[in-house]
């Protein structure tokens, strides 16, 4: 009894060590799981210097970028309503295609990496693509934002721009009737045969002058005091506003989620090698991804309070998570299975709500407008813009 009891043992024992020993193998085959201390480009102080001067760098392309559309707003150098000039037009496009590759080859790719990664355990994360379906659902949840945000600004301006013109029409039949009452005090009055006809004649042509601007202010007025309206212009700029107010908020709420994650990426970076490129390529993608932003927001016209805080937070969104990583950089580690599924889920909800942005509300909405479809040398033109504002991002990923 107690040799089968040995032999009992002695078998368990030789299975923890084996699995010991595959652990072990695994940790040694992948070093980095357990830190990121590996990097052979390590300098902590040259890193911090660099981080400083990201911050700078970035927040300053952030605001050139988002000012150039609102200054242009602001001193009447585009016409906020048709989109604006053919230059405002080229830029959008080529902002357009950054933004397109920045959500399919920057941040699609990093969430792939992220929820592939070894560190992490294969049940679930390498069994399903995470990523992809992440992403998914976070594009069909914008499509299902866009419509909803966009229904409640229609019918909220819907019924703001009936009651103005029910006030109107008030006002232009209190004015018909002042003048008919004005044309019988005239013809009846017979103590009033010594003034001239001509000028009664006068007062009434005036009286109906100011009811007629009145009704052709929403319409044609019938000989019952009815007003019919043609409206169908009306609605279309009501349509197109509320669709610029909703873009231009979602299209923020899509930029600060992944802001946030580039920021912190390069703030808890210690490698002056790997910080380097990033300054460049996030100055850059900053910038025109400002100018897009601004676009929106200045044909959305906000207030000049709105305008500004939304700018703002644009603005500082990475910068402060370059700042929250360099606070966190000493006990953070990026190869954490937290950090991992952490960064990779945000990852993939940022690249679904700026794919889903670029292709429908900013390349379908101005690619199919009426100013780049009846100028083919527009037309053209953006779509030169495009592709090269689209392959330049996607190139800065040689490099970061």
């Amino acid at each position: 009894m107690s040799l089968s009891e040995n032999l009992d043992s002695s078998h368990l024992v030789t299975r923890v060590l084996n699995q010991l020993s595959n652990v072990t193998e695994s940790v040694s085959a992948n070093p980095s799981c357990g830190s990121d201390d590996s990097d052979t480009c390590r300098n902590e102080p040259a890193a911090l210097r660099l981080k400083l001067f990201a911050i700078a760098a970035i927040l300053l392309s952030g605001i050139i970028g988002v000012g150039i559309p609102l200054v242009g707003r602001r001193f009447k150098l585009l016409d906020s309503r048709s989109g604006g000039s053919t230059g405002f037009v080229l830029a959008k496009a080529f902002a357009a295609g950054v933004i397109l590759a920045t959500g399919f080859v920057h941040m699609l790719d990093d969430a792939v990496e992220a929820l592939t990664s070894e560190c992490l355990p294969d049940v679930p994360w390498q069994r399903f693509p995470f990523s992809g379906f992440i992403a998914m659902l976070a594009a069909l949840g914008t499509l299902l934002l866009d419509f909803l945000a966009t229904q409640y600004y229609e019918r909220k301006q819907l019924v703001s721009t009936k009651v103005k013109t029910s006030c109107k029409a008030s006002t232009s039949m209190a004015s018909l009737s002042g003048s008919n009452e004005i044309m019988t005090i005239g013809e009846d009055r017979d103590d009033n045969l010594d003034k001239d006809p001509e000028d009664m004649h006068i007062i009434g042509m005036h009286v109906h002058a100011t009811a007629h601007n009145h009704a052709h202010g929403h319409g044609q007025m019938n000989h019952h005091g009815q007003i019919h309206g043609h409206h169908m212009h009306g609605e279309v700029e009501l349509s197109s506003h509320g669709r610029h107010v909703v873009v231009a908020q979602i299209l923020e709420m899509g930029i600060l989620s992944h802001s946030v994650i580039i920021g912190l990426s390069l703030g808890v970076s210690h490698s002056p090698c790997e910080i380097t490129p990033l300054i460049a390529a996030l100055s850059f993608h900053q910038f025109f991804e400002g100018f897009a932003l601004g676009g929106c927001i200045s044909q959305a016209q906000f207030s000049n309070c709105s305008a500004f805080l939304m700018s703002i937070f644009f603005a500082l969104t990475t910068p402060a998570g370059i700042g929250c990583g360099a606070a966190v950089a000493s006990f953070y580690n990026a190869n954490s299975q937290i950090a991992l599924i952490i960064e990779g889920i945000l990852d993939s909800i940022s690249a679904g709500i700026l794919i889903y942005m670029a292709l429908v509300d900013l390349i379908a909405a101005d690619f199919l407008s009426r100013k780049v479809n009846y100028n083919m040398r527009v037309q053209v033109s953006s779509y030169v813009a495009l592709f090269l504002g689209a392959l330049s991002m996607a190139a800065l990923a040689i490099w970061a």
